[in-house]
């Protein structure tokens, strides 16, 4: 149940004779006319749209922080000086101490 994105978790029923599930879930009446519209346009059900959107979400790799999305650029670029990670902290307080001198 995620109450932040007005998704609710009503009801499973199963059907044992063809291994279908339904689901029932809660949605916000903007959430519902955007899937309906895009059923509409893809000239596909609701229920369509629903099960190809939560089979996207499931394939996708999941990205915890936003590391993962630079991840495959780090280390990537040649030539720059060995010690640019060196003193990171004390030269950020250096420059926020800068610009706060300067506001003055």
């Amino acid at each position: 149940m995620t109450v932040g994105r007005r998704l609710y978790y009503n009801f499973v029923m199963r059907d044992p004779r063809n291994k279908d599930t339904t689901i029932s879930v809660r949605v916000s009446g903007e959430e519902e006319r955007a899937v309906r519209q895009y059923a509409r346009r893809r000239r596909s059900s609701v229920s369509d749209v629903i099960r190809d959107a939560v089979r996207v979400l499931v394939d996708q790799p999941t990205k915890d922080h936003p590391y993962d999305d630079i991840a495959d650029l780090i280390g990537s670029v040649t030539g720059l000086p060995s010690d640019l990670s060196e003193r990171t902290g004390a030269r950020f307080a250096e420059i926020v101490q800068e610009k706060a001198g300067r506001r003055r």
